[in-house]
């Protein structure tokens, strides 16, 4: 599009001032082409441009003088004008108002002084003004044009970068939450099976020393995967979001959960209160999702301990306690913070506002205490 307004511009500007101001054709047709094909020039190269045409502008006028007695508009011709004041736009628009008021400045200079050197200074005067006048406008439009320009793109690039976090933030959440199915889910039948492997042979009467050799590679094999679960989760985790809660098990299957340690050979002993309907379902996965973690803690890290679990439903809060009679060296360290089981916990109590407590406690034993309130955490202010 540009390049046709160039060309029309050089048509119709050589024309007219070879047919009516008398400029030499020779002339004409080259000036022409300087200032009607400065526009397309000025996005390649700007200041080579704005020099082009601001000397063609000086130039023009000294080799296109009307007749005596016809007021044609001088120094500057109409498409000239209209050449000069489009070339201002373009180098205003792809490079700055610093280029285009210095291609202003410099294109305005030239005639203002030709105007009184060659004595026409008082014919000359609205010309003079018509053309500064315009073209200090388009300085403005353009100014505005490409202020509004910058704009949008840099609206633009937050939107993609928004939508890129976002999808990123997806990503994220979703890699959560499958680390923490594959600890609550996997992990936790991989240890259940380690541990009923590792104690068959004190379970079962007569076992035969080939299935004992045979339970002992089971628990081997279930180790060697626990660890490898647990690298898996150390990739796939991240610290960034809030965990979402999933209403899954709740506080109903605990009994369930209990006597499966319980066929482990665990001695699991439980108190737990009758469970009321009604109970929020982030808080009763909860529940369930600590009391799993606990006690498989508490059968790998202090095997053959007792084991006491207790969920006590008041009216406000749930509080969930978990204590095993001996706290060895291993569930200290995991204790210390750098257990993904630990972790996992405090990921799933702290949006509901609840605590959790976990160490030795006086008598030698170890325990983790959780309260989960029934009501909804308060609100951070905006």
């Amino acid at each position: 599009m540009l390049a046709s307004v160039s060309l029309a511009l050089f048509s119709v500007l050589a024309a007219i001032h070879a047919s009516l101001y008398g400029t030499p054709v020779v002339l004409a047709l080259p000036l022409g082409a300087a200032l009607g094909g400065a526009p397309v020039l000025a996005l390649p190269r700007p200041r080579t441009t704005a020099a082009l045409a601001c000397l063609a502008a000086w130039i023009l006028p000294l080799v296109s003088v009307p007749p005596d007695g016809i007021a044609w508009p001088w120094p500057w011709s109409v498409p000239a004008m209209v050449a000069f004041v489009v070339t201002v736009l373009v180098l205003t628009l792809a490079h700055g108002w610093k280029v285009g008021t210095l291609a202003l400045a410099l294109g305005n200079l030239g005639p203002l002084l030709i105007a009184p050197l060659l004595g026409r200074a008082e014919g000359s005067g609205a010309d003079l003004i018509v053309t500064a006048s315009v073209s200090t406008g388009v300085i403005l439009v353009g100014v505005l044009i490409a202020s509004r320009l910058r704009v949008g793109e840099e609206l633009s690039r937050e939107r993609e970068v928004s939508a890129a976090e976002h999808a990123q933030r997806l990503l994220v959440e979703e890699r959560t939450r499958i680390a923490r199915e594959l600890h609550d889910v996997v992990a936790h039948s991989t240890a259940l099976t380690q541990v009923q492997a590792s104690t068959a042979r004190y379970r079962i009467p007569d076992l035969s020393p080939e299935a004992a050799a045979e339970f002992d590679d089971i628990a081997a094999s279930a180790r060697a995967s626990l660890q490898e679960m647990r690298r898996l989760l150390g990739v796939l985790r991240t610290e960034d979001h809030t965990p979402p809660l999933a209403p899954q098990q709740g506080i109903a299957e605990v009994p369930e959960l209990v006597e499966g340690f319980r066929r482990a050979g665990a001695q699991v002993t439980m108190h737990l209160d009758e469970v009321t309907e009604g109970l929020p379902a982030s808080v009763d996965l909860t529940a369930y999702r600590i009391a799993q973690e606990a006690l498989s803690n508490a059968v790998r890290h202090a095997p053959g301990a007792p084991i006491e679990i207790g969920v006590d439903i008041g009216h406000d809060a749930v509080t969930l306690r978990v204590h095993n009679g001996i706290a060895t060296e291993a569930s200290a360290a995991v204790t210390a913070g750098s257990g993904n089981g630990l972790r996992g916990m405090r990921e799933r109590v702290v949006p509901l506002g609840g605590t959790l407590h976990h160490g030795p406690d006086p008598a030698g034993g170890w325990t983790v205490l959780a309260v989960l309130p029934l009501t909804d955490p308060p609100q951070e202010p905006a």
